[in-house]
């Protein structure tokens, strides 16, 4: 998980990530392979994704939804 520190700029740390995926979860719900579809231009690979959910997630910003099998953005 890459934090902003004394070498890594704020720019490429999992930071900037965090509204890309905000923004497509306020739209609607949906399945985690959607939502990488929807954002892959904007993430360097799959690890930066799984490392932005997971601080979304442990931040309380976002939720897994395991009847539907869908994330969603947490109000």
């Amino acid at each position: 998980m890459l934090l902003p520190n004394k070498l890594i700029s704020y720019d490429q740390s999992i930071l900037p990530k965090f509204p890309v995926v905000l923004k497509e979860l306020k739209n609607s719900p949906m399945s985690v392979h959607d939502l990488y579809k929807r954002v892959i231009k904007k993430m360097s690979g799959v690890s930066e994704f799984i490392d932005t959910l997971d601080c979304l997630y442990a931040l309380g910003k976002i939720e897994f939804d395991e009847e539907e099998e869908v994330l969603r953005y947490v109000v």
